[in-house]
């Protein structure tokens, strides 16, 4: 084989391994919660849900993924302590293995807050 090309397929195998191994958060706290639904008193608009089902719901409905799981109320806790301020500057920059805004690049801050409202079952406080 090409020295070259093999060069190339092991920087590509190098950086298709560290991509993946940058998924999720990787500490075991517990058993990772089944995707319970939120909680019932947090309904979303039809809009709103749609930008769930697209965005949010790729990680966030997937225990796998290691974000916080909607509706896993223990999970959110620390979060929600952080307050509102970081929790909105995480979702616009990214934090950790979760992507700039969210994956949802046409939310509005109003959206985000509603969507952590909802996934946490917690109000954002200022």
């Amino acid at each position: 084989m090409d020295p070259y090309l093999r060069i190339i397929l092991l920087a590509c195998l190098l950086g298709a391994a560290a991509c993946l191994g940058a998924c999720g958060d990787h500490r075991t706290a517990g058993p990772p919660s089944a995707a319970a639904p939120p909680a019932a008193a947090a309904v979303l608009s039809p809009e709103l849900q749609a930008v769930y089902d697209r965005s949010c719901k790729n990680c966030h409905a997937v225990p796998a993924s290691g974000a916080p799981q909607a509706g896993d109320a223990r999970a959110w806790a620390p979060r929600i302590a952080q307050g509102a301020d970081i929790l909105i500057e995480h979702t616009f920059s990214g934090y950790k293995s979760m992507p700039p805004l969210g994956a949802c690049m046409d939310c509005n801050e109003k959206q985000y807050r509603a969507l952590i409202e909802f996934m946490s079952g917690a109000p954002l406080n200022n």
